[in-house]
């Protein structure tokens, strides 16, 4: 059935009979627990002839799309800074009615206020609606998510109702908890107007209420590998019916270490897929995982192909010693303090854990503006997306130039435009260069002690173990943390997290 993909009112997720085209969702026997993730899983035989058909090409140029010239294309190209390698990639669209999005759809979008595609969405929306594999690389804050979403909620509503004992339609892997349960807002959002369900699967939570809203049936699921994993082991779900994937933040998968997992749960799903990839670097072990995992696949590409940050954010780099980096916070932060729009993130690093239920509330305070000072890890990096943040402090330097691009991208959100301060010591040396690379491409001053510092060779190893953990303001964090909580308390009266 090909057909318009218009309003369907549809009741998914009804129970109607036995489970389709695979055995039943028993899952492997219960045993003694396995000590790789993934081992009980086997991967499948797939015979296509024996497999049902399903469609994934729904893309139909709009006549104004049609008429755009070769010039025309070129030069919207060139203006978003949009490259595009591989072959039979549509031309992009300028506004969103240009999509053929069904009406729900367009409403949410004007309700959410969505002037036009960004960059990554109008070179993104066509391709995916055509049923291509694809990559799609892009700063954080362009606009990704919605990119492969309302393309799989259309893809969704082609597909027949889903059946008693069968998996999601769409899997979306993501690296974090908190990227996901972002993720999963937004597929609610866009996606019950259909009655399309949705789900989160990750790690650090009970399984439960996870297990039920998987066996109740669902289209869309948003996973963390790891957890993911473990139900398919124990036969909570499955993959059968998985037609349309995605790996979002595809390098902070592998950079944390899920590449097995992630081929693990790939090998549980028809070949004939489509997938999307989508990051925010495209170092050589993500070009691979493309290459096993793609087929035929269009790259698209916003921005440098090389390590790029935000050109909207005003970059400011602090070469200094350990020893000085409170007494520097301190005045930058009353600097900042002195600012009508204040809204800061500094990111540390921090071996201390907070409760699921702590994060939730803080990161909610946080969102409403009523303390104004987040201090965070690297899992903030890109699991937090808070349109408002003005400011964001780097006061201990990651152990990647790929973690400063995302966390430095937590402020300048879509058009906005934001400041990033760092300070950069000598035992930051072996990321020096990377980071002098980053400032030259987006065009940022570059400071000249940072020059005579890698000229000098002066420094050691940058680095120790690296966290992904989230940690908030709190005076008994740290011993600089107190220094900042004496300075900063008596000197405002706005509530911090932790005090409320």
């Amino acid at each position: 059935m090909r057909g318009s993909y218009g309003d369907r009112d549809r009741d998914r997720g009804r129970d109607r009979g036995s489970p389709r085209f695979g055995s039943s969702r028993g899952g492997p026997p219960s045993g003694k627990k396995f000590g790789n993730p993934g081992e009980r899983l086997r991967k499948k035989r797939w015979d296509l002839d024996e497999l049902p058909k399903f469609e994934k090409n729904f893309y139909t140029e709009h006549p104004e799309v049609q008429r755009m010239s070769q010039f025309d294309l070129e030069e919207y190209r060139r203006k978003k800074e949009i490259t595009v390698r591989g072959t039979g990639c549509p031309k992009p669209i300028i506004s969103f009615h240009q999509a053929h999005f069904p009406q729900y759809v367009m409403d949410v979008l004007m309700e959410q206020n969505f002037k036009e595609p960004t960059a990554i969405q109008a070179q993104g929306f066509p391709l995916a609606l055509s049923g291509r594999d694809m990559v799609g690389i892009a700063q954080t804050g362009s606009g990704k998510t919605l990119s492969y979403l309302l393309p799989g909620i259309v893809h969704i509503n082609h597909q027949p109702y889903l059946e008693r004992g069968d998996g999601p339609i769409c899997l979306v892997l993501a690296p974090t908890r908190e990227l996901a349960q972002q993720v999963q807002q937004v597929a609610y959002d866009y996606g019950k107007s259909s009655r399309i369900k949705s789900t989160c699967v990750y790690g650090g939570a009970p399984k439960g209420p996870q297990i039920r809203d998987l066996e109740r049936g669902v289209e869309i699921c948003i996973a963390t590998p790891g957890r993911l994993i473990d139900f398919l082991e124990a036969g909570k779900t499955n993959l059968r019916r998985c037609t349309y994937l995605v790996l979002d933040e595809a390098d902070r998968m592998l950079d944390m270490g899920f590449e097995p997992q992630i081929r693990k749960i790939v090998d549980q799903i028809r070949p004939d897929r489509q997938t999307l990839m989508w990051s925010a670097t495209w170092p050589k072990e993500v070009r691979q995982l493309a290459e096993d995992f793609l087929k035929d696949y269009v790259q698209i590409n916003v921005g440098a192909l090389e390590l790029s940050a935000n050109h909207n954010i005003l970059q400011i780099v602090d070469v200094c010693m350990e020893n000085e980096k409170d007494n520097k916070l301190i005045q930058l932060m009353e600097e900042i303090m002195a600012e009508k729009e204040n809204k800061t993130i500094i990111f540390v690093e921090t071996k201390k854990r907070y409760s699921q239920a702590a994060v939730k509330s803080l990161t909610h305070i946080f969102r409403s503006g009523k303390a104004p000072i987040l201090i965070a890890t690297d899992v903030a990096s890109r699991g937090l997306d808070v349109e408002d943040v003005k400011f964001v402090i780097n006061y201990d330097y990651p152990n990647s130039s790929e973690d400063y691009i995302h966390r430095i991208g937590r402020t300048a959100r879509s058009t906005n435009k934001g400041t990033a301060y760092t300070f950069f010591t000598p035992g930051n040396l072996r990321q020096a260069r990377d980071l002098i690379r980053v400032l030259q491409e987006a065009r940022q001053a570059i400071n000249p002690k940072l020059l005579q510092l890698v000229d000098s060779g002066r420094g050691g190893g940058g680095g120790g173990e690296r966290h992904f953990l989230l940690s908030w303001f709190n005076p008994s964090c740290d011993t600089w943390v107190q220094v900042v909580f004496t300075a900063l308390t008596s000197r405002w009266s706005f509530p911090f997290p932790w005090q409320l």
